[in-house]
């Protein structure tokens, strides 16, 4: 028997699935606390007992979504079995839903739990949890950074007032600039000094919070594949501590194929009869982690092929030779890749979109200590 709810913010919509008879049972919404779910999971036991004067086994779970994991830890202290689907491995019809209700959304993932549809979200331990969601928070700070930046320019832009040097923007030289504009009227000076005040303010944010990754990063937990990850060219503190935090156990990938597809850096295919036609990648899976890859695929080939930075230098200092070789075997095999598309006339980003699926690949590798096997 399958109990499942349909879980938003606010709400559980409750359905039990029973196989036997393909009935939909217990069909309940109250709102959302682990309380009532727990209350209406003895109920069915309870009902299910009196009609048939048997034990059954209850397996409950829910689609992934703003719920989170902490309803799945709260049942399983209780002994309950819970599983967190995957709303895009849900098997649903071709032609769409065409109606869709939190009771016919409750009735759908009962139906897909008990017959096995679906795929299991990887919870990932406490730990690794509070540091995703930690990285995650400077990724919206730089985010929210980057919105001021772009408005503060926006208004200075909209006085006619631009930038008179060279080069890139926001160097300290710019910053001084800003800071001596003068305007016509006192409060449009007024307005430029709170926007340039937020910027200040968030960069200060995020290099309190750079401190912060950084120690992160020497837990006992994250030191070694986070050193290790280091060894790559384009792959700091930041983005090893990002992936290792967001994929938990690599050792879930039976192979470096495996990996690309679960972070979406795979090609899809619509073919049909005799044609055969491949598609864009695939962007399933853990977007985060794809983008970073894909920019830390595009920093690496930007180095040089047989000069070291003094950066690079320096996270590789105490690494096992054997890591550095297959690092150093990655960043050149990334290299190539990515020049050889674009001299055939692929675009950047096509190029930049391989690169980051060989990357993926040799992370792979060094996460699960395969450096000598044949990377795909």
């Amino acid at each position: 028997m399958a109990d499942e709810f349909y879980s938003t913010k606010d709400t559980h919509a409750y359905c039990t699935f029973y196989p036997s008879t393909g009935e939909y049972l217990y069909e309940y919404t109250s709102i959302a606390s682990t309380k009532d779910t727990l209350s209406y999971i003895n109920k069915v036991k309870k009902g299910i007992k009196k009609e048939t004067n048997k034990e059954c086994k209850v397996v409950c779970g829910y689609e992934a979504g703003p719920t989170g994991i902490k309803l799945k830890r709260d049942l399983m202290k209780k002994g309950i079995d819970c599983r967190v689907m995957a709303p895009t491995t849900i098997l649903s019809p071709k032609a769409g839903k065409r109606v869709k209700t939190d009771r016919k959304d409750a009735q759908d993932l009962s139906e897909a739990l008990c017959k096995d549809n679906y795929k299991e979200i990887e919870i990932l331990d406490e730990e690794s949890e509070a540091v995703r969601d930690f990285l995650r928070m400077r990724s919206d700070f730089k985010n929210a950074l980057k919105v001021k930046k772009q408005q503060l320019k926006s208004f200075l832009l909209g006085k006619g007032i631009r930038y008179p040097g060279r080069g890139n923007t926001w160097t300290i030289a710019y910053i001084k600039w800003i800071k001596a504009l003068e305007f016509e009227h006192p409060l449009a000076k007024e307005t430029c000094e709170f926007y340039m005040s937020e910027v200040s303010r968030l960069i200060q944010k995020i290099e309190e919070l750079d401190k912060r990754i950084e120690e992160l990063a020497q837990g006992d937990k994250f030191k070694e594949p986070v050193s290790k990850l280091r060894c790559f060219a384009g792959i700091d503190t930041m983005v090893a501590l990002s992936v290792v935090s967001e994929i938990g156990d690599f050792s879930r990938f039976a192979s470096a194929k495996h990996f690309a597809s679960y972070v979406g850096l795979c090609p899809g295919q619509h073919s049909s009869g005799l044609k055969l036609q491949m598609t864009g990648i695939t962007k399933a899976g853990n977007s985060r982690v794809r983008t970073l890859l894909t920019e830390s695929a595009n920093s690496m080939a930007r180095t040089y092929t047989n000069v070291k930075s003094k950066r690079l230098k320096s996270r590789q200092s105490g690494i096992s030779e054997d890591i550095i070789d297959y690092a150093d075997r990655g960043n050149k095999r990334i290299r190539y890749k990515m020049n050889k598309l674009k001299r055939s006339g692929k675009s950047h980003n096509v190029a930049k979109t391989a690169a980051a699926r060989e990357l993926s690949c040799f992370i792979w590798g060094m996460m699960t200590n395969n450096i000598y096997g044949e990377i795909a």
